[in-house]
């Protein structure tokens, strides 16, 4: 059975939170370093933060589409396809960090003035088995946890570049 969402105010502060966690877990590290993935066949920090950038991209997409529209219907696209049509692979660290902030800081803007009956407001989503519907407070929470995940990788990886 799938785990209950997250409320509306723990999405609102795991979204809030992610890029001051992003931003304190790298203090101090080199630009080079932030390129360097700590294992052979690992991600960088920078890997990482293109991916939580493409999956923001994706995901807040499809939220603004649900709020803007009655009930839509699109194609789900992976980040993990969206990503390969950016340069996020290719961006310094810092200032992908400071797009990502800034990118989250609107995407909070659309969030935080929502009424609770818009968090359920839904889209049908195919392209993924057969068509389902996904709320917007389902993808906020699947950005949200899937968001936790990866800032815990960039523990990982700063401190075992910092040793």
């Amino acid at each position: 059975m799938p785990e209950p969402l997250l409320s509306v105010d723990q999405l609102l502060e795991i979204l809030a939170a992610t890029p001051a966690r992003i931003t304190a877990l790298t203090k101090g590290l080199s630009a080079a370093r932030l390129l360097m993935p700590p294992q052979a066949g690992e991600w960088s920090a920078r890997d990482v933060l293109a991916h939580l950038r493409a999956c923001s991209d994706v995901w807040g997409r499809y939220i603004a589409l649900i709020l803007e529209q009655d009930r839509p219907a699109f194609k789900a696209v992976s980040p993990r396809t969206y990503i390969k049509k950016t340069d996020y692979l290719e961006q310094a660290f810092r200032p992908a960090l400071r797009a990502f902030t800034a990118q989250r800081a609107g995407l909070l803007d659309l969030l935080k003035p929502l009424p609770p009956r818009a968090w359920s407001r839904s889209a049908t989503v195919t392209g993924a088995g057969r068509p389902h519907q996904i709320s917007v407070q389902a993808y906020a929470d699947r950005l949200a946890r899937h968001e936790r995940e990866h800032v815990r990788q960039v523990e990982r990886i700063a401190t075992t570049l910092r040793s």
